[in-house]
């Protein structure tokens, strides 16, 4: 049995967003996620933390459809998801940012922000015909550039911007598709103190902006962790091993065995 289990126990079934019921994924004989249970609630910030190579990207490819389970089931707002395509997913309400830059570098930062919008707007497949000035895309995409901080570098091109604003873009293209769960893969990665902290305060403006929208974060950096976390999930060698409020998962011992980055 996954090691986790009583830390979810209390989980109200009407509180999870986000549900994974017995999810593995082997590659080959090599079994990568092994038996995970684990519940996000609607609203919160929650961190996934591990060692390397403990399984947590493995894990966001499972939720978002990049990779399909080898068995178990995921469920998004109710629904069964485990084996539904990437952009179904998207289309069904989850947002996903990745450790490398997925932007199209050489148009505009508002154009970027338009491409996010446009499903959730009523294109579809066919965003690529002319499109009205000033139209429900061009709104909805200069909204969220507002509330990422980034509508004063909207007409410059987004592989011009800082690493720190590239990152905060990537987030701002998931909340133009309407997308309410989004998981962030370690956003602040590679970024100094100063830059950290600027996604740190992006990242609760975004949170209270709307009690609704749930983040859930891979980050190694504690700071990060300890500053943003509702709840903490650790991850080791595919085992979700603790799974609580910061203080409970800083005193469990099991965590302090296992995972020497946290601090006591």
């Amino acid at each position: 049995m996954n090691a986790a289990t009583p830390s979810n126990s209390s989980d109200h079934a009407e509180d999870a967003v986000l549900r994974l019921t017995a999810i593995r994924k082997a590659f080959g004989a090599t079994e990568i996620i092994r038996g995970v249970d684990w519940s996000i609630h609607r609203g919160e910030c929650h961190v996934l933390i591990g060692p390397n190579g403990a399984g947590k990207s493995t894990l966001f490819h499972l939720i978002s459809g990049r990779y399909t389970a080898s068995s178990g089931t995921i469920r998004l707002h109710g629904k069964d998801i485990t084996k539904h395509s990437a952009s179904r997913i998207s289309r069904a309400g989850l947002g996903r940012s990745f450790q490398t830059n997925n932007l199209f570098d050489r148009l505009s930062v508002f154009e970027n922000a338009r491409m996010g919008a446009l499903r959730a707007v009523g294109y579809g497949p066919s965003f690529w015909r002319r499109l009205p000035r000033g139209g429900a895309a061009d709104r909805r995409a200069l909204g969220v550039l507002e509330e990422v901080g980034l509508l004063e570098h909207c007409h410059q091109p987004a592989g011009l911007l800082p690493y720190a604003d590239q990152r905060a873009l990537e987030i701002a293209l998931a909340l133009a598709g309407g997308q309410q769960v989004l998981l962030l893969d370690e956003p602040t990665a590679g970024m100094n103190r100063e830059e950290t902290h600027r996604i740190i305060r992006m990242l609760r403006r975004l949170r209270d902006a709307d009690p609704n929208r749930t983040i859930v974060i891979i980050e190694h950096d504690m700071d990060v962790v300890f500053e943003l976390a509702d709840r903490i999930s650790v991850l080791v060698y595919g085992e979700i091993i603790a799974c609580g409020d910061p203080a409970s998962v800083r005193a469990d011992a099991r965590v302090q065995t296992a995972y020497v980055g946290i601090p006591q």
